[in-house]
């Protein structure tokens, strides 16, 4: 005998509901039914499956960060970093390592109104995160600052977030 279809589990430990495919096959021995064999796998939709992302949409992560800049409005900034984003900026030695935090620095740093541009960009990719890494440029109320950049990208609430930044 066999009994193939969709079951759901709920954890008690946490609550989550697992929803899953199952398929049962049965043999009757020693006068009962037995579990001959048993398969479960969770169902597609309950898997986190890869964003695809290019290397030059990773590039243009870079431009919608800078377009937050050009607003210079900090929240619009802050808004481009993770739930739980680490900023390691060029002209502070304290890690930003929150909202509030990322905020404070850029309430500082657009005074100085900067725009930047990509000079060399480094790209790698993997499953639902980014890197971008090189030298940049920023113009600084006409002062022109180069620097040393890394930003990792992470897919978070359905858009590309900067996880962690570090300028120097």
């Amino acid at each position: 005998a066999q009994d193939a279809g969709i079951y759901e589990f709920t954890m008690h430990a946490t609550g989550d509901v697992v929803k899953a495919r199952y398929t049962y096959t049965y043999v009757f021995e020693d006068n009962q039914w037995k579990i001959a064999h048993h398969h479960s796998s969770v169902m597609p939709e309950g898997i986190d499956i890869a964003t695809p992302i290019t290397e030059d949409e990773v590039r243009g992560l870079f431009h919608l960060w800078n377009d937050a800049l050009a607003t210079l409005d900090s929240d619009a900034v802050a808004k481009r970093y993770a739930k739980e984003g680490v900023l390691l900026p060029t002209v502070s030695d304290t890690p930003r390592t929150d909202y509030d935090g990322i905020k404070d620095y850029f309430d500082a740093f657009l005074l100085k109104k900067p725009q930047g541009v990509i000079l060399e960009s480094n790209v790698m990719i993997g499953t639902n995160w980014c890197q971008d890494a090189g030298i940049y440029e920023f113009d600084l109320l006409g002062d022109k600052v180069k620097a040393r950049y890394s930003f990792i990208y992470k897919y978070e609430d359905g858009e590309w977030k900067i996880a962690h930044h570090h300028s120097s």
